[in-house]
């Protein structure tokens, strides 16, 4: 029998730790370094702040708002008209077990990265593929995130969001928040309306290694390892991710900048008989994953710049800001990508991150 505690550990304080502010800077809030200001700004640290929300002055609560957690998946286009709200709550806890799992909530503002070590300091395995993603608890949901063969919601069980038009906290499960590839409800109906207050995976008591991406099983053979520990997983995952993935503080970036795009298995042979190193992944439905990075290098882009932005020289997938660019600098870059990979593959490249 499941047995956990279903009540959300977002902080509750009486008094708000924060006020709405105007003309802040989000320079240092976006991994991309991009130059933007935002029209209006609240820190929300608790259930204080957004309750400030419920009763904000007209000329503040007519504008469009938009939720930033580690500013590591946004483009912010230029200033941003509206009211940003920075989730910035933190709180991890074990709220249970059963004979299968062990339970674990964390608050929206956590570091995703910080989290995953958290669980495996307790020695909780199972988000160890997922190790060194940028960005916070409360914003792995939106996206599903996902890395070496393993996406967030295989250990997803529920979220606690506020609901924006009742004032109330709500429970969503795995079923009601539709995860797909880089996708999730928090995309689509509950975009506006939602808000992610805290997060509650299921980690296995009986632990097996993900092992399933060849890049991920060849290192650990390198290394010895032919039974990795998952705390071993985890640091072969931040060593490939650091030797391939700037590191945002020293070269402004968003991480992986374009989905692998699923095509049909149709297209797919096609694709593979004109290009014999077509990189592909044969996916449950039938369908292919091309490897958007792959594609990129073939039109020759990799280690090439537009202006102020250019396409890292590791990494065809990563965009990244060489200094001084806006968001119509990495707009403009990622769309003379498209346009290329679409005219050498016919195959159209969707962006990641959040367009602000």
């Amino acid at each position: 029998m499941t047995s956990f505690s279903s009540s959300s550990i977002f902080p509750t304080d009486f008094q708000p730790r924060a006020s709405v502010q105007r003309q802040i800077s989000l320079d240092q809030h976006n991994t991309f370094g991009l130059i933007a200001k935002a029209q209006a700004y609240l820190a929300i640290h608790s259930m204080a702040e957004l309750d400030l929300l419920r009763n904000l002055p007209s000329e503040l609560s007519n504008l469009p708002s938009f939720i930033l957690g580690g500013g590591s998946n946004v483009v912010l286009r230029g200033d941003v008209v509206g009211l940003v709200l920075h989730m910035r709550a933190l709180g991890m806890a074990k709220v249970g077990e059963d004979a299968q799992h062990i339970y674990v909530r964390a608050a929206a503002g956590e570091s995703w990265h910080g989290f995953v070590e958290w669980t495996l300091q307790q020695a909780w395995g199972g988000l160890e593929n997922l190790s060194l993603i940028p960005g916070t608890v409360g914003a792995a949901p939106i996206q599903n995130i996902g890395a070496y063969g393993l996406e967030m919601q295989e250990h997803f069980v529920s979220a606690n969001v506020f609901d924006r038009s009742t004032g109330k906290i709500v429970q969503l499960n795995k079923q009601e928040c539709a995860f797909g590839y880089r996708d999730s409800i928090f995309k689509h109906a509950w975009r506006e309306r939602g808000i992610i207050l805290d997060v509650l995976f299921a980690l296995p008591k009986v632990w097996r290694p993900q092992l399933g991406y060849a890049e991920l099983a060849n290192f650990c053979k390198e290394q010895g390892w032919h039974e990795p520990t998952a705390q071993q997983i985890s640091q072969a995952v931040v060593t490939i991710r650091q030797r391939k993935l700037p590191d945002p503080k020293v070269l402004g970036n968003a991480g992986s900048f374009f989905k692998n795009p699923l095509v049909t298995a149709v297209q797919r042979d096609a694709l593979l008989a004109q290009y014999p190193q077509l990189v592909s992944y044969a996916q449950p439905d039938g369908r292919y994953k091309l490897a958007a990075g792959w594609l990129i290098e073939q039109t020759g882009w990799k280690g090439k710049n537009l202006g102020p932005a250019g396409v890292y020289a590791k990494q065809a997938l990563v965009l990244v800001n060489h200094g001084g660019a806006n968001g119509a600098d990495i707009l403009a870059l990622a769309k003379q990508i498209q346009q290329d990979v679409a005219a050498k593959f016919g195959v159209l490249l969707e962006p990641e991150p959040v367009l602000i």
